[in-house]
């Protein structure tokens, strides 16, 4: 069995075909998804899903993109959905200085005071952040987590695992350039490792500039095990075991 430790289910791509994306990824052998939450608005997206498929499990958290969107009443609506039984994270939580859709300032400040709350694991987003996501990490010693679709090679690997945090790698390790973060795929310790889609978004090859949906997990870890040479069936067995290990208190 695979999960896929990551994806937006709620995204308004999959409208047309929601209920067949997540049927297909069953069949896939996939049998455990992360709807994964990007509010405000609607914090609750991933909640609903979860509630209606048993496979599902779902976080709640402020995007990066979001940020200054946040408002009091964001934060304590979190803390709330905090305690859902099937919220298994906050996330995805972090900064991106590629974009800059909120200003940086506002997106430490979010980023600072969800670290602050944070009683499950937090599922870290960085673009072009890597200081300061760091940073602010270390000034929140015990918050521990995974690094989604992880961007850098060994060196920003090295530090991420010795702050106790997971690696999870999206299609991007698939794609022929990808060098540093097909590198840390290699040398990532087996107990520290996921695999996901971030569904719709960054399909794996062969289906880049694609939708992405969480049946194409078995791409991107054919290709991760590929590179450590490891049987598909050895990288499954190892990712599903750290994702209920990582998120064991929804899972």
């Amino acid at each position: 069995m695979l999960v896929d430790s990551h994806c937006h289910l709620d995204d308004p791509q999959f409208d047309a075909d929601r209920e067949a994306v997540i049927q297909r990824a069953l069949e896939a052998g996939v049998g455990q998804m992360l709807a994964v939450g990007s509010g405000p608005p609607d914090l609750e997206a991933g909640i609903r899903l979860a509630e209606a498929w048993p496979h599902i499990f779902a976080s709640v958290g402020v995007h990066p993109h979001e940020a200054s969107k946040a408002t009091q009443e964001t934060f304590e609506r979190m803390q709330e959905l905090l305690a859902h039984p099937k919220v298994v994270a906050i996330g995805e939580i972090g900064l991106d200085y590629h974009y800059d859709f909120s200003p940086r300032e506002v997106q430490r400040e979010v980023f600072s005071r969800q670290l602050a709350m944070a009683r499950k694991p937090v599922i870290i987003h960085t673009r072009e952040a890597w200081d300061d996501t760091l940073r602010l990490l270390r000034e929140h010693p015990g918050v521990t987590g995974v690094f989604h679709c992880f961007s850098g090679g060994p060196e920003e690997a090295e530090q991420v695992l010795e702050m106790g945090f997971y690696l999870s790698f999206a299609g991007v390790v698939t794609f022929p350039k990808a060098l540093r973060i097909q590198e840390a795929a290699r040398m990532a310790p087996s107990d520290r490792l996921l695999v996901e889609t971030d569904a719709p978004y960054l399909a794996p090859v062969p289906r880049r500039g694609k939708r992405n949906e969480p049946a194409f997990v078995l791409e991107t870890a054919r290709r991760v095990a590929e590179l450590r040479g490891e049987s598909l069936d050895q990288l499954a067995a190892a990712t599903t075991e750290n994702f209920r290990r990582v998120f064991a208190a929804g899972c």
